[in-house]
């Protein structure tokens, strides 16, 4: 399948970035990935990746890139990590400070590039969460909090696609979507769920969770 949309991949330095980065690009999308550091971009831009410097936590950065790139079909924040163990008593306030970029970034990139993903014939926002959310334990409360507050965001962005469109009289085009990984991300089954994301039109994917398997 060939799939000719330019997609954001934002906080795209780890190993599932450049799994997502390679098989876009083999179904020929253009990818723009983003990282703070340019050493840390080499592999996806070796990978054929168009390669930016931006902080995808950072709502100006975010804007500022929006507004270079100019028409963009998906965006998907990968910025994230996990913080835990040690039961409740162990959420320390430490981990739920290195656990918040992860929401940072799912607000930021989706406020920065909202316009861009309405105006497209076939706009995408996904975010990359857990199962934790559906039996949340004592020892990953704060980042099964982190997840579950993205995934909040998220479904009030896929509202807001909705509602746009509604106003507009006119069909739904964008679509916010959840991936739900079991225990840890397989850059694999990533890949494969962000290739398929125009399989379906918007008014059936919009505001769904997508387990990745």
């Amino acid at each position: 399948m060939s799939i000719h949309r330019t997609v954001v991949l934002a906080g795209a330095t780890s190993e599932a970035g450049l799994a997502a980065a390679t098989a876009l690009i083999a179904a020929g999308a253009r990818v723009i990935a983003t990282g703070r550091s340019e050493e840390r971009l080499a592999a996806l831009r070796d990978a054929g990746a168009q390669t930016e410097i931006a902080d995808a936590t950072s709502f100006d950065e975010m804007n500022a890139l929006a507004e270079r790139l100019g028409p963009v079909d998906a965006v998907i924040p990968l910025v994230g990590g996990w913080r835990g163990g040690g039961g409740l008593a162990g959420q320390s306030d430490a981990d739920f400070d290195a656990l918040l970029p992860a929401l940072q970034a799912v607000r930021a990139t989706s406020r920065a590039f909202d316009a861009a993903i309405k105006a497209s014939d076939a706009g995408r926002f996904a975010i990359v969460s857990s199962t934790v959310v559906t039996r949340p334990l004592a020892g990953g409360a704060n980042y099964a909090a982190m997840k579950a507050a993205s995934e909040a965001w998220t479904r009030a962005v896929a509202q807001g696609y909705a509602k746009a469109a509604r106003d507009a009289g006119d069909d739904l085009r964008a679509a916010s979507v959840v991936f739900r990984a079991e225990g840890a991300l397989q850059a694999d089954a990533l890949s494969r769920a962000v290739v398929a994301l125009w399989d379906e039109d918007a008014a059936a994917l919009n505001d769904t969770v997508i387990a990745l398997s």
